[in-house]
C-alpha cells in the first residue's frame, strides 16, 4: 500500500481518504488514475483494519458497507463550492451556502433539516435515531465533530464523545 500503511484504526483510515481524496480528486486539480487507487487501497485499508477488530462476520460486513457508503456520500459533495462538511457522530451534516447546490446534495441522498438549516446523511441503518430538539451545536457537543472541506481537516472533541 501507498497511501494508507501508516493507519491502524478506521478513524485513521477515513481521515487519511478525506485528506487524500481532498488533495487528489480529479474535481479538485488531481487526476482519475490517482483518485482511483486511493479507492482501492481504502477499501483494502478498511476491511483490514476491521478484520483485525476481533468483529463478528457480520459486524465485520457491516463495518466495511458503512465506510464505502460514507465514502462515496463524501466523494459526492466534497468539491461544492461554499459548503462545510462535517462528520457528526454516525451523520454526515453540510452547512454554509447550500441554496446554489442542493440539487447535488439532494442527488447525493442527503436530506434538509429545516429547524437546523442544515443538510445530513445518515445510513438507513440509523434511521430510527433522530436529532429530535437538538441544535446543530448541541449534537456537536455530545459526539464531537471533524470538519472537512478547504484542504484543512480539523477536529473539535466534546468532553463526552461517546457515540
Amino acid at each position: 500500500m501507498k497511501f494508507f500503511n501508516e493507519c491502524s484504526t478506521l478513524d485513521e483510515v477515513k481521515a487519511t481518504y478525506k485528506k487524500l481524496a481532498m488533495q487528489f480528486h480529479p474535481d479538485r486539480g488531481g487526476d482519475t488514475a490517482t483518485m482511483q487507487e486511493i479507492n482501492r487501497e481504502y477499501a483494502y485499508a478498511s476491511a483490514k483494519v476491521i478484520k483485525g477488530a476481533n468483529l463478528s462476520q457480520e459486524e465485520t460486513e457491516h463495518e466495511i458497507r458503512f465506510s464505502e457508503e460514507y465514502r462515496k456520500i463524501i466523494e459526492q459533495i466534497i468539491h461544492l463550492p461554499g459548503i462545510l462538511i462535517e462528520l457528526v457522530g454516525l451523520w454526515i451534516w453540510v452547512t454554509g451556502d447550500t441554496r446554489p447546490v442542493k440539487a447535488e446534495l439532494k442527488a447525493a441522498g442527503l436530506f434538509y433539516a429545516s429547524k437546523k438549516q442544515a443538510w445530513y446523511y445518515r445510513s438507513a441503518d440509523l434511521k430510527e435515531f433522530r436529532g429530535g430538539k437538538k441544535s446543530l451545536d448541541e449534537i456537536r457537543n455530545k459526539y464531537g465533530s471533524e470538519v472537512v472541506n478547504n484542504n484543512k481537516r480539523n477536529t473539535r472533541y466534546a468532553i463526552n464523545q461517546s457515540r
